[in-house]
């Protein structure tokens, strides 16, 4: 069977390189030259001014998003017979971070709107077990932190928030992963920041939780580094190329988050009044970013399968929540324990998204889901 050509996709990367590609190779080739390759000075530059863009006093640069949430959970004293509520409409990461601590993921629910943890259900959720709850900024809608962090003051509670998708994303006038005791950022190449392979960084305003990821990172070197290991520690350090590649992309990154607020308003009205639920286009309170720009409908495979014959791409972020995942199987939590979120995964459906969509391609989806369904 022939396949059927994109000339829109769901995510591109190729006007972004041709922005910034000599850049990029120049800041490639002062690494190599320096002959300083861990943890010099790209790194020490970055993690100053990625802090500064999302408003938390420390950053702290490490090799991938999943090491980020890793990392800062370890700091935050999870681990063996702890539970750690996440959502399960995520990417399992997010999960999977808690249960290498040995810790237990115990799965929440989510708003309906913004598809982020409900501060209900994470209420419902909690056991004197409970050590720490993940909050995810889904798709790079903000969560509504004021409850989740009120819950969790009153439990005591650490909250690390997922920020793999929410870079510069804002909750009443705060960066995400500013709000919580530790921030978990992934720059996988395709986030709206992106290195050329595998980051992340952890953000905190907590001296002391910055210490310790520094030396988690670090394989448990304190920070006067040499052989004095103070902690069981992990090599999870970002290397000085992809420190170097993200400071050209950073100072992008509020040009580009623009860029993706401007599709998804033409998205928005452009989709009004048909049968589909579109994202929160943002409020005084809440400022997404659109990593995905992810609509919901009862006829996503239908849809999906005209878009794709009309060589638009889109995708499904997630098709099956993590609590219903083989890998979780043995937790025991069955269908339907989690409504919105199954109804979500069955709904859910991204259309392309990224900084150099122009209006007129913008245009072009937004007529293709139009006739869809006329």
């Amino acid at each position: 069977m022939t396949a059927i050509a994109v000339d829109i996709p769901l995510i591109s990367l190729k006007g972004q390189q041709a922005e910034i590609g000599a850049e990029a190779k120049a800041a490639v080739a002062r690494v190599l030259d320096s002959g300083v390759y861990i943890l010099g000075p790209e790194n020490k530059a970055f993690d100053s001014e990625f802090a500064q863009a999302v408003g938390a006093k420390y950053s702290l640069g490490v090799d991938s998003g999943t090491s980020a949430l890793e990392l800062a959970l370890e700091a935050a004293g999870v681990g063996p017979g702890d539970e750690v509520i996440v959502p399960s409409f995520t990417f399992i990461a997010t999960a999977t971070a808690v249960s290498v601590l040995g810790a237990k993921p115990i799965f929440a629910d989510i708003d309906p709107i913004t598809m982020t943890l409900d501060a209900k259900s994470v209420e419902g959720a909690c056991t004197p077990r409970t050590k720490a709850v993940v909050v995810v900024h889904l798709f790079g809608q903000p969560a509504d932190m004021d409850p989740l962090m009120s819950l969790a003051k009153s439990r005591k509670l650490a909250v690390i928030e997922d920020c793999a998708q929410s870079h510069l994303a804002t909750y009443k006038g705060r960066p995400t992963g500013s709000i919580g005791d530790l921030g978990a950022f992934s720059f996988y190449p395709t986030k709206n920041l992106g290195a050329a392979g595998d980051a992340g960084a952890v953000t905190t305003n907590d001296a002391g939780l910055r210490d310790a990821v520094n030396e988690l990172r670090n394989c448990g070197r304190s920070a006067a580094a040499g052989y004095n290991h103070v902690r069981v520690g992990h090599n999870c350090r970002l290397d000085e190329v992809q420190a170097a590649i993200l400071r050209v992309k950073l100072l992008r990154l509020e040009a580009w988050t623009a860029a993706r607020r401007r599709v998804a308003a033409i998205y928005d009205e452009g989709l009004a009044g048909l049968p589909l639920k579109r994202p929160p286009l943002g409020s005084e309170s809440s400022r997404p970013v659109f990593h995905l720009y992810t609509i919901r409908t009862d006829r996503r495979d239908a849809l999906a399968a005209d878009l794709r014959r009309s060589g638009i791409g889109n995708g499904v972020y997630y098709p099956t929540p993590v609590h219903l995942q083989p890998a979780y199987a043995s937790l025991g939590v069955k269908a339907g324990a989690l409504p919105v979120t199954e109804a979500a995964s069955r709904e859910v459906l991204s259309l392309p998204m990224f900084a150099e969509l122009s209006a007129a391609d913008a245009g072009r989806v937004v007529d293709a889901v139009r006739r869809f369904f006329k």
